[in-house]
């Protein structure tokens, strides 16, 4: 099991369709992914197409391809193999530190056991990645050098 990318994480699709129709600490966390270049959102098409689906549901066709369309810039694609949960098949795939979900099943005890020796992952609500995910102490790891603070417009 190789170390995990901390500059890398996968957004569940609850938090993706938050982060869309709600706004809050789901944007909020994915702001810190649209600020900074270095930060990578990793997610397969299975997690995509669901986070999809609920906003399609929640909001309209339109609402949803726009969001199609964005998300398909921002994130980087992964396999994943057919059965498995989205969100911790797009953290093994891609190999990244955290997994942000509101989903207390996949944050509890009996998960973690489970993973446990097959994927080093912290799975986190929005809000508790947002207080903790420090972009400049970790800057000077993952890329090195001085902390130039966000280098994207979130908005974009």
């Amino acid at each position: 099991m190789s170390e995990p990318n901390p500059a890398r994480l996968v957004a569940d699709a609850d938090v993706l369709a938050a982060d869309m129709l709600v706004g809050g600490d789901a944007r909020d966390a994915m702001d810190i992914v649209r600020g900074h270049s270095w930060v990578e959102l990793v997610a397969s098409d299975e997690l995509i197409d669901d986070a999809e689906a609920v906003i399609r549901d929640l909001g309209n066709d339109e609402l949803a391809l726009d969001w199609r369309g964005k998300i398909e810039d921002l994130r980087t694609e992964v396999e994943q193999t057919p059965g498995d949960h989205p969100a911790l098949a797009s953290a093994n795939a891609g190999n990244a530190a955290h997994i942000l979900s509101y989903d207390d099943s996949l944050r509890n005890a009996e998960t973690g056991i489970a993973l446990q020796g097959r994927i080093s992952v912290s799975v986190k609500r929005p809000d508790g990645f947002v207080n903790l995910f420090d972009p400049e102490s970790l800057y000077d790891v993952v890329v090195g050098g001085e902390y130039p603070g966000p280098d994207r417009d979130v908005r974009n």
